[in-house]
């Protein structure tokens, strides 16, 4: 039954977002009553804890298997990259999830914290599949560390981007992000991109409209 109301939280969480679900409504979608809730639960944020934790195994599940179907450094890097672009961009109970998360981490500790470590996990899978790539092929990666970093700043960057720009979603645009954010986790951020000048002065090549069909 607990693992039943945190699915449940979960769902309506990542569909409407933590404000406007109320503990009844989880009671009464995971057909409980509201004393059967408390039982399990002390609260709505001690739930708001648990639906992390278990969005957290939920992407480490998906990541590892995605690594497990590959037999190279290489293309277990590349799944894991495919997998959360396609979570970022195609999954909206992922996308709306993780922003929820993310505006909630900035005045409550306990999820700031529960946030932080889930990102210091995912960065160390990044870490460790560059490294491993590396000594496979006998490649140099000058600072793996930073190029994680700007690949997840990058992914994030996409996720925040594809709301207001849904062409970002087109399976033309999704291979193209794919594609860079290898390249960024493998080669770093591009000087060319460093020293671009800024944006009012300059259109991207690859522009699109948001009137492209997602």
């Amino acid at each position: 039954m607990k693992q039943k109301l945190i699915k449940t939280a979960f769902d309506l969480f990542a569909s409407k977002g933590f404000k406007n679900v109320s503990l009844d409504m989880i009671a009464a979608k995971a057909g409980v009553t509201k004393g059967a809730f408390y039982w399990h639960f002390k609260s709505k944020k001690e739930l708001i804890l648990a639906t992390c934790d278990y969005y957290y195994e939920k992407w480490k599940k998906e990541a590892h298997a995605a690594i497990a179907k590959e037999t190279t450094a290489r293309r277990q890097l590349e799944g894991v990259i495919r997998m959360a672009t396609h979570l970022c961009l195609f999954d909206k109970k992922n996308r709306l999830f993780t922003f929820e998360l993310s505006v909630l981490s900035m005045s409550d500790e306990a999820v700031r914290k529960s946030w932080t470590a889930f990102a210091d996990s995912v960065r160390a899978v990044y870490l460790g599949l560059v490294e491993k790539t590396a000594l496979e092929e006998g490649i140099t990666v000058v600072d793996p560390r930073e190029n994680v970093d700007w690949y997840v700043s990058m992914m994030e960057g996409l996720k925040y981007r594809a709301v207001f720009e849904p062409c970002i979603c087109s399976p033309a645009n999704f291979e193209d992000s794919v594609q860079k954010l290898i390249r960024v986790v493998l080669r770093g951020v591009p000087t060319t991109f460093l020293s671009a000048p800024p944006l009012g002065e300059r259109r991207s090549k690859k522009a699109c409209t948001n009137s492209e069909t997602t």
